[in-house]
């Protein structure tokens, strides 16, 4: 089957070609850097690493592309209320970001452009809308002039005169048109200012992705994402300014992620309702993170909740029972061959669901049928080579997800600390049976299943487990 992506630009999934054969461009917005980064930034983050990911796994070379908004109104506002230099608190935020990146499994991207080191770039491309007629200069600032675009639009769907419903875009008599947008802005006292053919100022917001995306990637990329939230303006301006310079289509595939929400809210700085990346994973794993998204649509909104988060534990649990040794020592016959087959299944329901648009909660499917299937076999006394196949292969498409399965430690769970008086009441319920006072070392049982931990007898001595389901 072959990969079929939804295209925000045509409102349709189609099969995704790329540019140049076995190579893959991609540019994804990254975070304006000014506080702890939460959980909604997480999820876009996962959601495109997971393409990445699934690209690569189809054999693709992609470089990847994400950038730091490091010169901003939100950034300056909140340097000034600190008394700290603009440039240092983002860089402060973005090394924090790094360090999220890192905790959540997110691959590194290729290259990480900055606005404040773009400067070059940006003025570049400005001159150039400048000279074609497509930006105008007023008063030391520059503005794009949207009515000389004609497809202006055509991402959101929204027709000029309404172009300002909805948005944030502040009223200004002085522009030649209520759209225009923010090119340049001309310096002010208490901001950092850059040199440029207009004047000293900074950029405005839209035309930093924009110069980075060509400086870094060229004047056509593969796919550009982001959250749904930067359709418009965001998005439809940096294809504006974009097509506007070039000449030629910015990006042949626009994907959108959904928002995270809590309690039926959009999760956002503005209106204060957060759980950083910290705070989460304090708690729950990156793997429990990544569950809770998958099991939607990437295009869709996610729920967080206690019951959400929980239910993802569990398939957390669910997911690493798979990986248990086996108990047995056949390798041949009918449960041997059974597991062979449920791993050639899993591998090819996987596949076919993520070549739908990425559809990640139909590959979590296919791996839960593997699961099932490895500890059925476990169960039937099946060790050897399609025992350590399958288990192979749970590992392999997992990763494809960025799931690691690795058990909880840390800060992650109080598992851990909890190993050792687990090990010693299943010991004592051995001496125990070995007296033959079963209704105590059935209570002892009963007892630990209560508190979600599974005893399996077995030839070998008791082993435990924590609660897949």
């Amino acid at each position: 089957m072959t990969l079929r992506i939804y295209n925000t630009l045509t409102r349709k999934i189609e099969e995704f070609v790329p540019i140049e054969p076995g190579k893959v461009s991609m540019y994804v917005c990254g975070p304006t850097v000014y506080a702890d980064a939460h959980i909604g930034h997480a999820m876009a983050a996962i959601i495109f690493d997971t393409v990445r990911r699934y690209l690569m796994y189809k054999g693709y070379d992609v470089k990847f592309v994400t950038n730091f908004t490091d010169v901003d109104d939100k950034i300056i506002r909140r340097a000034n209320e600190q008394g700290r230099d603009p440039l240092e608190l983002a860089n402060h935020y973005a090394n924090e970001y790094f360090r999220h990146l890192k905790d959540l499994n997110v691959l590194p991207a290729d290259v990480y452009p900055r606005v404040s080191q773009e400067m070059a770039w940006i003025t570049q491309m400005i001159s150039g809308l400048e000279e074609t007629g497509y930006a105008y200069r007023l008063d030391g600032d520059v503005y794009f002039r949207v009515t000389k675009d004609d497809d202006y639009g055509k991402l959101s769907g929204r027709r000029l005169e309404e172009a300002l419903s909805g948005t944030r875009i502040e009223e200004d008599a002085r522009k030649e048109h209520p759209g225009d947008f923010a090119l340049w802005k001309g310096a002010k006292p208490g901001e950092p200012a850059w040199d440029s053919p207009f004047g000293p100022g900074r950029p405005g917001w839209h035309i930093e992705c924009s110069a980075m995306c060509l400086h870094h990637l060229g004047e056509v990329v593969d796919i550009h994402g982001g959250g749904n939230d930067l359709i418009f303006p965001h998005h439809e301006n940096e294809i504006a300014q974009s097509e506007s310079y070039t000449g030629k289509q910015f990006a042949r595939f626009w994907m959108h992620n959904g928002m995270l929400q809590l309690s039926g809210e959009k999760m956002s700085k503005s209106l204060g309702n957060l759980i950083t990346i910290d705070d989460f994973l304090k708690e729950h794993s990156a793997d429990a993170l990544r569950l809770l998204i998958f099991t939607g649509h990437y295009r869709k909104p996610v729920i967080y909740s206690a019951e959400t988060v929980e239910s993802a534990e569990r398939s957390l649990a669910r997911l690493r029972s798979g990986l248990r040794p086996p108990q047995g020592s056949l390798t041949t016959g009918e449960a041997a061959d059974r597991l062979r087959i449920a791993t050639e299944d899993a591998r090819v329901a996987f596949t076919e669901s993520m070549d739908d648009d990425f559809n990640t909660a139909g590959a979590i499917a296919a791996l839960f049928e593997l699961v099932r299937a490895i500890n059925s076999a476990r169960t039937a006394g099946v060790s050897g080579p399609f025992f350590s196949a399958a288990q192979h292969t749970l590992r392999e498409l997992a990763g494809i997800l960025g799931l690691q399965l690795a058990e909880p430690t840390g800060d992650a769970g109080a598992d851990v600390a909890a190993r050792p008086f687990i090990d010693l009441l299943v010991s004592v319920r051995s001496d125990l049976r070995q007296a033959k006072q079963w209704a105590l070392a059935d209570k002892v049982r009963d007892g630990l299943k209560s508190h979600g931990v599974i005893l399996e007898d077995t030839p070998d001595g008791t082993q435990w487990r924590f609660e897949a389901e």
